[in-house]
């Protein structure tokens, strides 16, 4: 049994950064993620994309946000679950939780957050009968490792962001990109259109539209792919077919936990903390609503620190809180050192 102060499900933005924030309370964390790695959709999905509302950060890209996040929190020293889901929930008579994974891991808190985005994804899958076939044998929904390209004949299909933005960066390392969509109009952000639209012009990409892929071909792994156009279909040679169709978000297990859910989010009171119909839940991050919600990374590290101060006075009824600002206390563990605070006023709350 793994017992700490707050349960956290999901390690993404903001599951990371209510870490720091219970840490400042001097409250331990316990983070519970289904994917092998922290970092939620920025570590899984889009790694090399560019972020632009992050507070004192004109551009920082997906990853990097992750990674400073990761060091904000080391002194607090989380504990990690991964590669597991939350499956259960069991509510005991001391008022607190144990949340049983995918696995058969066992967590008792008497906090439980959760901060699980938009829920599990599950990839769309293009209407191809052979595709399951290739699955892991050239096939994949999900670019991680870019270097995993390198020297490779790749071919991607889709209109949208990550389309565009993974067949722009892989032009540089795989040894060709060949770009289809059903469509000649992209969905996604114009600059990177026309960023796609030059290589195309110095022949570094491939582009074919309108267009679909209809067929794979290769024995145990993809040797090629078949792509129909105006009713004419041709086989293009390749080591490697992505379709990136986006992703569909499910709330999964935790949709039966007994949790008010909304069109796949779970309802929460926004005037005070963030907690759920069930006292002791909270949701953070894209994985709430309320009225006016806004699904954007500062919204869920602000809903974070509300959070953590609720939990604190559910965890110490009996204790009273005085908050100090860090530029005024410090953060304990970084460079090794304790941080001793100046001489200076400090708020109270009660």
């Amino acid at each position: 049994m793994i017992k700490t102060d707050i349960l956290i499900i999901g390690a993404g933005p903001t599951g990371l950064f209510t870490v720091f924030e219970a840490g400042l309370l001097k409250l331990k964390c316990h983070l519970i993620d289904a994917l092998p790695i922290p970092g939620g959709q920025c570590s899984e999905i889009y790694p090399k994309k560019p972020i632009y509302d992050i507070p004192a950060f004109p551009e920082i890209l997906a990853g990097d946000l992750v990674d400073n996040l990761m060091k904000q929190i080391e002194p607090f020293q989380p504990g990690f679950t991964l590669g597991e889901r939350a499956q259960t929930i069991e509510a005991l008579e001391d008022g607190s939780f144990i949340v049983t994974t995918s696995k058969g891991t066992r967590h008792q808190a008497p906090v439980v957050a959760i901060a699980g985005g938009l829920g599990s994804f599950e990839p769309r899958k293009p209407l191809i009968a052979s595709i399951e076939k290739f699955e892991g044998n050239g096939v994949e929904y999900i670019i991680r490792d870019p270097e995993f390209y390198r020297s490779k004949k790749v071919v991607i299909s889709g209109g949208g962001d990550s389309a565009l933005d993974w067949c722009i960066f892989l032009s540089d390392i795989a040894e060709s990109v060949t770009l289809v969509h059903r469509r000649n109009e992209f969905r996604g952000a114009l600059d990177s259109v026309e960023k796609a639209q030059e290589l195309k012009n110095t022949g570094k990409i491939e582009i074919i539209t309108p267009a679909e892929i209809v067929d794979l071909k290769g024995e145990t792994n993809i040797e090629g792919v078949v792509i129909k156009r105006e009713n004419i279909e041709t086989t293009v040679a390749c080591d490697h077919f992505i379709p990136l169709f986006g992703l569909s978000p499910k709330l999964g297990p935790i949709a039966d936990w007994g949790l008010e859910i909304e069109k796949n989010a779970i309802k929460v009171d926004n005037t005070l903390d963030y907690q759920t119909n069930i006292p002791g839940i909270y949701a953070i991050g894209d994985v709430n609503t309320y009225p006016g919600k806004l699904k954007l990374i500062l919204c869920g590290f602000h809903e974070a620190t509300l959070m953590c101060q609720s939990a604190y006075k559910r965890i110490f009824p009996d204790k009273r809180y005085v908050m100090k600002y860090t530029t005024v206390g410090g953060v304990e563990g970084f460079d090794g050192t304790k941080k001793e605070a100046p001489k200076a006023v400090i708020k109270a709350i009660v």
